[in-house]
């Protein structure tokens, strides 16, 4: 397949903020005003980030409800989201690689009725960073991920104990037997580094001491299993705290540190406002002192989403999407259902294979998804994905979107394709699009070229 788009000019967030913005006014609700109305580039830029983009018909749906209703729509799981991850989990516990677990992950995506619990979902499979390679069993790593989705939006705490005795963890850690004579550090260190209060909040006694507390557990015929025999009962310090300190001990204090609060709230800024910007403590304190008291992701998530900020220019377009990302929002705005085989096959090229991590602290993400081969790459997989034929197999069809909402003249079609996939440019972006689709071919294959070039822009790369 040719690069559709190779000379166009790599996606840069916009440059950094002219100033700090007030705590306290960030983190209030957003109202729309004559200056910052509720429209279409802020209803697509909510579904972008607290999902995979929408569809034309959800972004009339929610230009008609308004901010408030329709966060309050992503926020909460749908009636039907029971059945749904019911039948998804049993296809999933069915199969034997992990490229049939990478392929139906991808289905749930595209087809799921809460976005917001997959797209968090995948926030902690970066941010534990469980992968495959190093587990070497598939039915572990179906689970693993049924943990994440299942504790997604709930209490931090709650999930952060699930995680911990979870078999598949302690395997990617190389944390297979802790022995009371011969203590491993590898998960302590995790937690304490990556998992919670974070690098210089920790000591060399409390990483030491915090290994002694895990002594006991063993994994065993894919099962994590505990041997009092093999625990270390004396006293321990960690994080401030001394006592005959166990597992549960350990997770429950590392939890509730003031410092887990800021880790947490600082990923989740990076994944849901900005990565283009480094946030200063002053912005973040708000959020780190509610979520302190009340470590409730759901809750947090939607004090984020709500904002002022989130609804400002420090946040709108600033980031870059990741492969996932980009692919999935295509399908699912074109409302498609596509083989997810192949489909994450090219996204695990693009760099983003899907229960298999880099390294143990997750991708790098942000600018490090964008180089000149990735974005070849990029361009390739959008055109295979519009093609009439191929791997794909044609089921992505802009006539068939613009047909369902009422267009069938070739203007009137393409200016819906460019409005649904592109930030507002008006009649200037239609027609600077329009150029590039070569004249003659019937009105499928000219709204099939139109997407391309839309897909291929440069700001379709930024959520």
């Amino acid at each position: 397949m040719p690069a559709a788009a190779q000379t166009a000019s790599r996606p840069r967030p916009p440059a950094g903020s002219p100033r700090p913005p007030d705590p306290e006014r960030a983190w209030a609700a957003y109202e729309p005003s004559p200056r910052r109305p509720w429209d279409l580039a802020r209803a697509a830029h909510l579904y972008r980030r607290a999902g995979f983009g929408a569809t034309w018909g959800q972004l009339q749906q929610a230009l008609k409800a308004g901010p408030r209703r329709t966060i309050d729509r992503l926020l909460k799981p749908p009636g039907d989201l029971a059945a749904f991850q019911r039948t998804h989990d049993d296809y999933e516990r069915a199969v034997t690689s992990v490229a049939a677990l990478r392929a139906w992950w991808l289905r749930r995506m595209i087809r799921t009725p809460h976005p917001l619990g997959e797209k968090l979902t995948l926030f902690w499979h970066d941010y534990f960073a469980v992968g495959a390679a190093r587990v070497g069993d598939v039915s572990l790593m179906q689970r693993h991920v049924q943990t994440l989705r299942a504790g997604a939006t709930g209490p931090f705490p709650a999930l952060l104990a699930r995680v911990a005795r979870d078999p598949a963890v302690h395997l990617s850690l190389g944390a297979k037997a802790n022995r009371k004579t011969r203590p491993t550090e590898h998960f302590a260190r995790q937690l304490l580094e990556r998992y919670t209060v974070g690098p210089g909040n920790y000591s060399r006694r409390d990483l030491r001491d915090a290994a002694r507390a895990m002594t006991g557990w063993f994994v065993l015929r894919k099962r994590l299993r505990y041997f009092q025999r093999e625990h270390d009962d004396g006293e321990k310090t960690v994080l401030g705290t001394t006592g005959r300190l166990a597992a549960e001990d350990l997770v429950r204090i590392a939890a509730g540190h003031e410092a887990t609060a800021r880790t947490v709230v600082r990923r989740l800024y990076r994944w849901l406002v900005s990565e283009a910007d480094a946030p200063g403590d002053a912005l973040l304190e708000p959020l780190v002192r509610a979520f302190a008291a009340d470590p409730d992701v759901g809750r947090l998530v939607g004090t984020m989403l709500r904002s002022n900020l989130f609804f400002s220019p420090t946040a709108i377009g600033r980031r870059i999407k990741r492969p996932v990302e980009y692919a999935v929002g295509i399908v699912r705005a074109l409302e498609a259902n596509v083989p997810t085989t192949p489909l994450a096959a090219d996204l695990a090229r693009l760099g983003e294979d899907l229960y298999n991590q880099p390294t143990l602290g997750g991708w790098a993400g942000g600018r490090n998804w964008i180089n000149p081969a990735t974005l070849i790459g990029r361009s390739n997989l959008a055109a295979s994905l519009l093609a009439p034929t191929g791997p794909y197999e044609g089921r992505v069809d802009p006539a068939g979107v613009a047909r369902r909402n009422g267009q069938t003249h070739a203007d009137a079609a393409g200016r819906l394709l460019v409005a649904l996939l592109l930030p507002p440019g008006g009649e200037e972006t239609f027609e600077r699009l329009r150029r590039t689709v070569p004249s003659g071919a019937d009105l499928p294959e000219t709204l099939r070229k139109l997407a391309l070039a839309a897909v291929t822009q440069p700001e379709f790369h930024l959520a």
